[in-house]
């Protein structure tokens, strides 16, 4: 950290938003990591420069500024263009805040727009997705009991039948009974603690592989693009081979033995995952060049009870998406008629990645 900034500051280090101090003759004296990211600028090239040179022709940006200091209160901008000295273009919302602590006299916040529309799509899916786990716990427990007392009447009723060939009434009972029980364990499920120890995300993909490949037609391939120096992450293995497994055995599905899938594997730096920020995570890609999801159900994917199949039981999004949030990561899906990519962020608090 810069030493002419105060201990005051040490906290901005380690915001999710990009930071900027600036002097009274708009200097910039001190730039943040998520800054630097943002702005894709190293805080040594901006620190020293006059912000109009830092965003050269952000007449919006320096008008707030303006305003702030001269208003000595703090002054908001809304969704405005700005370009890095860099040439790096984007939409910001930025705060300006007058502030005391010589030589700092202004703190600038930006944020990006794209950044604050994922954060609250992300945020509303986390409370979509409560709201459904508890809803499907709590159907899961009604149906259980109900469930049990047929299956066991229709047992019952099978012993007392004069003739054993219409023990085949009572076998389907029975049996429905018992595939209805399993889907209510499905629903279940996710609410066993997580096993949390130290996995490699690639002997999940590999797992993953070899029984996607032993179940799956001759038509389907299965490509790794692996960056091998990813560390191990902690996790909960099963669970997350569950999550690859469901979605990479929907795509099996979807392209009905004939077509590619990609497992993907990179480092992503400087993540915010649930409003917390993390210095390194694990980018986990699977793409295949299907027919790609119906229109009608891409936003609501992961719902339960949604499939694009009518033998679906659509449960399998739903599950990786609940797994993942276990893992403090995130789920998102892109997809068009000839590619699908859902991408999966789960972070990593060790600092041993080294890039390849």
């Amino acid at each position: 950290m810069n030493p002419i900034i105060p201990n005051a500051f040490a906290g901005l280090e380690h915001l999710a938003t990009a930071v900027l101090l600036l002097d009274a003759e708009c200097h910039v004296i001190y730039v943040n990591p998520a800054a630097e990211v943002l702005f894709a600028v190293s805080a040594h090239q901006m620190i020293g420069q006059p912000l109009s040179q830092v965003f050269p022709g952000a007449e919006v940006l320096l008008a707030a500024v303006e305003s702030a200091l001269s208003g000595n209160s703090p002054f908001r901008e809304h969704e405005f263009p700005i370009t890095t000295l860099r040439q790096h273009s984007l939409s910001v919302t930025c705060t300006a805040t007058p502030v005391e602590l010589p030589p700092a006299r202004l703190l600038l916040e930006f944020q990006q727009m794209d950044q604050q529309l994922r954060i609250a799509r992300e945020e509303r899916m986390l409370i979509q997705q409560q709201a459904n786990a508890e809803l499907l716990r709590n159907l899961a427990h009604e149906i259980r009991n109900p469930l049990g007392g047929l299956r066991g009447a229709a047992q019952l009723l099978e012993h007392e039948l004069p003739q054993p060939s219409l023990r085949e009434y009572t076998q389907v009972i029975i049996k429905e009974a018992d595939r209805l029980q399993l889907l209510m364990d499905r629903l279940l499920v996710p609410h066993r603690v997580p096993k949390y120890e130290p996995t490699n995300i690639h002997e999940v993909l590999e797992r993953v592989r070899s029984l996607l490949l032993a179940e799956s037609p001759q038509g389907i391939a299965i490509r790794r693009d692996y960056d091998t120096s990813l560390p191990d992450l902690i996790g909960d293995r099963e669970k997350l081979i569950q999550v690859v497994l469901n979605i990479a055995r929907n795509a099996v599905q979807a392209m009905k033995g004939q077509g590619e899938i990609i497992f993907r594997t990179r480092a992503e730096r400087q993540v915010t995952l649930a409003r917390k920020r993390y210095r390194v995570a694990i980018k986990l890609q699977i793409i295949d060049n299907g027919p790609g999801i119906p229109e009608d159900i891409r936003d609501r994917i992961f719902y339960p009870l949604v499939s694009g199949r009518a033998e679906g039981s659509g449960l399998g999004l739903t599950l990786a998406q609940t797994f993942i949030t276990q893992h403090h990561g995130m789920i998102e899906c892109e997809s068009q008629p000839g590619h699908t990519c859902f991408t999966i962020l789960l972070p990593l608090e060790s600092t041993a990645y080294k890039p390849k």
